[in-house]
Parts: structure tokens; sequence; C-alpha cells
């Protein structure tokens, strides 16, 4: 089960990409993280950029909503988003795992 903490009107949960990818998509939750396959290599940033750029699309935020609060550098990464429940991430996500 994701491990999501909803505090101070945001919310916080842990992600676990796979960088290097066919495609962009979620393939599921592994350890409390949602695990995400992006095509982007871990180059420059790129990663990070396509990994943001993903998550706001999909619970429909901004991309100024969205912060990688740790591990830019690493595949285990922690997101912020604000202004957002952790009840509506949860039904967005069940409906994509």
């Amino acid at each position: 089960m994701l491990d999501i903490v909803e505090k101070d009107s945001s919310v916080t949960f842990s992600v676990r990409v796979i960088p290097r990818s066919s495609r962009t998509e979620i393939v599921g939750e592994r350890d409390g993280a949602l695990k995400v396959k992006l095509k982007s290599p871990p180059v420059e940033g790129a990663a990070n950029e396509e990994l943001v750029r993903f998550l706001s699309k999909l619970f429909g935020v901004t991309k100024v909503q969205l912060e990688i609060i740790s591990g830019q550098t690493s595949r285990n990464k922690r997101i912020r988003i604000s202004d957002l429940s952790a009840d509506k991430i949860s039904s967005i996500l069940q409906a994509k795992i």
C-alpha cells in the first residue's frame, strides 16, 4: 500500500523511478512507493523533469504545485504536491494501478 502523508494542505509520498524505459508509465507499487518507468535517461535532470511533467498531468496539478523534495540524484524520490488531498491521490492511483 502506498504510504501517503497529508500535512499542512500538501501531500507527500515516495516514488521509485526506472529511467531509460521504453515508455513513461506507472507500473505499480512496491514497499510503500509508487513505481514509475520513465523514458528519459537520468542525465542532467531529464528524468526528474519528465517525472514532474508526468505526475503533474496525472494528478491534474501545475508543475509549480509538485516538487521533488528529496532524491534528486537517486531512483528513490520523495514527492510533495500542494493543494491536493490524500484521498484524491489514492482514487486517481487506484484507477491506474
